[in-house]
C-alpha cells in the first residue's frame, strides 16, 4: 500500500505527543541529552518508514518504545560507558592543588534539562531521570539496562520485553534480576530512592544560589550535608565529604563576592543552576552547569558540568550583560 500525505499528517498528529516520553527513554539508555534527541529522530524516521505495516497489534506507545530501544541498542553497540569522575575511582585528598588537565577522551556523563521534557514526564519519571541512576545504569551492558529500564521503569510485562530482544521471558527474569543486583553494588539506595521536594528544593537553591554569589562559606555550611561530594566533569579529580568541598571552593580564584553570578534551572528532575563568572572586561560568561542532589533540605551532591556547550540546551545565554 501507498503511503500518502494524508498517512503522514496522521503519523505525525498520533505519534508527536511521545516525542518527549521517548526522549527520556533513550536518556536513560545513553546518558546524553544530544545523542538521546538523535536518536528520537532517527526512531521516527524508523517508525514512519514502516508505518504502513503497523497494525495496531501493539499499543502505539508500545511500538515506538520498541524501535527507540532497538536503535539505541544499535547505538550502544561497542560503546564505551558514559561515567561521571565518581564513577572511574577515588576521591582527591588535596582539594587545594591545581586540578589536572581535563579528560577530553572520556564520553562522560551529561545532564538532561528538564525545559526538554513536559512536566508530566518529569512527574511520571519517579526519579527514574535522576543522575545518580543514570549514572548507575552506565555500569550495565546496553540489554541488562534495556530490561531494568523496560521493566521497572515502563511496567512492560516480561513476555513484552522477550518479544522485543527476541528472547523468552525466563531469560528475560534472569537478566533483570542480574541488572538490579548490579545496580545495588553501583548507586547508594538513598540516591535511588530520593524524591524531589518541591518548595523546599527551591529554597535551597535559593541559598545555594547567595552563597556562591556573595562568597558565604558559612551560608554554604550550613548547606551542605557532612557527606557532600563535588565532582567536575570533564576533570577527573573529585572531593567527598563538607570539609574537602569547602577547602577546595575557597582555594579557587573566582571564589570571591561579586565574581559569579547564577540562573535558577532544572536537569534530571533535579534543582540545577547555570554559572556564569566574571572576565576582566567585567562581562559574565557561561561556566558550569551544576545540577544538586537535595535531601531534607541539605545539599548531598554537586554535579557541575564544566562545558558552555551545554547552556543552550537548557535555553541560558551564553553572555550576561
Amino acid at each position: 500500500m501507498a503511503v500518502t500525505g494524508t498517512d503522514h499528517e496522521e503519523f505525525v498528529r498520533l505519534t508527536d505527543p511521545y516525542r518527549r516520553e521517548l526522549l527520556a527513554h533513550c536518556y536513560r539508555m545513553l546518558g546524553s541529552a544530544d545523542e538521546a534527541e538523535d536518536l528520537v529522530q532517527e526512531t521516527y524516521l524508523r517508525a514512519w518508514r514502516s508505518y504502513d505495516g503497523y497494525e495496531g497489534r501493539a499499543s502505539l506507545r508500545t511500538w515506538l518504545h520498541r524501535i527507540a530501544t532497538n536503535t539505541c541498542l544499535t547505538a550502544l553497540e561497542g560503546r564505551a560507558r558514559r561515567p561521571l569522575p565518581s564513577g572511574l575511582g577515588g576521591p582527591s585528598e588535596a582539594p587545594e592543588e591545581v586540578l589536572s588537565a581535563p579528560v577530553t577522551d572520556v564520553p562522560w556523563l551529561r545532564p538532561l534539562p528538564d525545559a526538554l521534557l513536559d512536566p508530566a514526564t518529569v512527574v511520571a519519571a519517579r526519579g527514574s531521570l535522576r543522575l545518580a541512576l543514570v549514572a548507575a545504569l552506565q555500569h550495565l551492558p546496553a540489554r541488562q539496562r534495556a530490561v531494568l529500564i523496560l521493566r521497572d521503569v515502563l511496567a512492560w510485562r516480561a513476555s513484552e520485553v522477550a518479544t522485543l530482544l527476541g528472547t523468552s521471558p525466563v531469560a528475560v527474569k534472569s537478566t533483570l534480576q542480574r541488572a538490579r543486583a548490579r545496580l545495588d553494588e553501583v548507586a547508594p539506595d538513598e540516591d535511588l530512592l530520593a524524591e524531589p521536594e518541591g518548595a523546599a528544593d527551591r529554597e535551597v537553591l535559593d541559598r545555594y544560589m547567595a552563597a556562591f554569589e556573595h562568597a558565604d562559606m558559612d551560608a554554604l555550611i550550613g548547606l551542605l550535608q557532612e557527606g557532600v561530594e563535588l565532582e567536575m566533569p570533564p576533570n577527573p579529580e573529585w572531593f567527598s565529604g563538607r570539609k574537602n568541598v569547602l577547602r577546595f571552593l575557597a582555594s579557587r580564584a573566582h571564589h570571591r563576592a561579586g565574581i559569579a553570578r547564577m540562573l535558577p534551572t532544572r536537569a534530571n528532575g533535579q534543582p540545577a543552576v547555570a554559572m556564569y563568572l566574571r572576565d576582566e572586561d567585567g562581562v559574565f560568561r557561561a561556566h558550569s552547569v551544576q545540577v544538586l542532589t537535595v535531601r531534607q533540605g541539605t545539599v548531598t551532591r554537586i554535579t557541575a558540568f564544566l562545558d558552555a556547550g551545554l547552556f543552550e540546551g537548557f535555553g541560558m545565554p551564553r553572555v550576561l550583560s
